[in-house]
C-alpha cells in the first residue's frame, strides 16, 4: 500500500484547498449553464476564464470507445476511509468535503481525495450518450497536481451509500456537516477499469493539467435519487470540448 506520511494535512489546509477549487466556481463574476452567464459566455466574464474558450485540453469529453487506445497502464488502487464530511450547495452543485478521504494510486501518482461533486446530466458522454449522473472525485497530489475520477451513475435500484445524502440534499446555497463519516469507497463500481485522458475543470476557470480517469462500469442510482438532485439543479453540466487531437486511453 503507498505511503500515507506525505499526506497527512490538516483539516484546514483540505478544506483551504477545496473552497479554492470549488468557489474558483466562485460567486464573482456570476456564471451559470444558461442564459447570458452559459458555458459558451465563460470567457467573457472574466479575463482569467479566457481558458475556457481559448484552451486546447478541455473537459468534458464525448469518449469514442472505438476510438479509445489499449494501454497498460497502472491500475487505480484506492485507499479510501470513512472521513467527518461537509454538505455543500455552493450554488452551482452538490458537493461533498472531506476531512481525511484517504487517496488513491493513479497511474500519474498518488493523490488525495479532497471532496466529490455531482452533475446531471453526466458532463462525459461516452459514444454521444450521457448518464443521468455523475459524481466528480477529485484529487489533488503532493506536488499540487489535479486527478478527477469520474463515476458514472445510471438508473436503476436505489443507492444505498447515497440515500442519507440525496434524502437531505440542500435545496439552497450554504453547508452543514454530515452526521455519520462517509467512505467514497462505498460508491465505486466493482470492476476500476477506465478512460484516462488529459482535461482541465469543467467549471470556471477551465484550468488545464487534470488528470481525468472515467471509470468504465457505471452504478446504480434510482429514479427518485436522480429527481431529487433534478429538483436542485436541472441542468448543470458544462457541454462536450473538441479532443483537439488527444488521445483517449483504455485500462481495464
Amino acid at each position: 500500500m503507498p505511503s500515507t506520511k506525505k499526506f497527512r494535512f490538516t483539516l484546514a489546509a483540505s478544506l483551504a484547498f477545496v473552497s479554492a477549487f470549488t468557489f474558483a466556481e466562485g460567486h464573482a463574476p456570476h456564471w451559470s449553464y444558461e442564459g447570458h452567464t452559459a458555458p459558451k459566455h465563460w470567457a467573457d466574464l472574466e479575463e482569467n476564464f479566457v481558458g475556457c474558450k481559448l484552451g486546447h485540453e478541455q473537459s468534458p469529453i464525448d469518449i469514442s470507445t472505438k476510438a479509445a487506445v489499449k494501454a497498460d497502464l497502472a491500475p487505480i488502487k484506492p485507499a479510501y476511509v470513512a472521513s467527518a464530511a461537509e454538505l455543500v450547495n455552493n450554488g452551482h452543485t452538490i458537493q461533498i468535503n472531506l476531512a481525511d478521504g484517504g487517496f488513491a494510486a493513479l497511474p500519474s501518482g498518488e493523490f488525495k481525495l479532497l471532496q466529490f461533486h455531482f452533475h446531471t446530466p453526466s458532463e462525459e458522454k461516452i459514444n454521444g450518450k450521457n448518464f443521468p449522473l455523475v459524481a466528480h472525485l477529485v484529487h489533488k497530489s503532493a506536488e499540487g497536481k489535479l486527478a478527477v475520477i469520474a463515476v458514472l451513475f445510471k438508473q436503476g435500484k436505489e443507492n444505498a451509500s447515497l440515500k442519507d445524502i440525496f434524502a437531505n440534499l440542500p435545496a439552497t446555497e450554504g453547508k452543514e456537516a454530515l452526521t455519520t463519516p462517509f467512505n467514497v469507497s462505498s460508491i465505486l463500481p466493482a470492476s476500476l477499469g477506465f478512460y484516462a485522458f488529459k482535461g482541465s475543470l469543467t467549471t470556471p476557470p477551465c484550468s488545464e493539467g487534470v488528470a481525468w480517469h472515467v471509470l468504465k462500469q457505471p452504478v446504480e442510482m434510482s429514479a427518485d435519487q436522480i429527481a431529487a438532485f433534478k429538483k436542485i439543479f436541472k441542468m448543470n453540466a458544462r457541454p462536450v470540448q473538441p479532443l483537439n487531437g488527444r488521445k483517449v486511453q483504455e485500462a481495464n
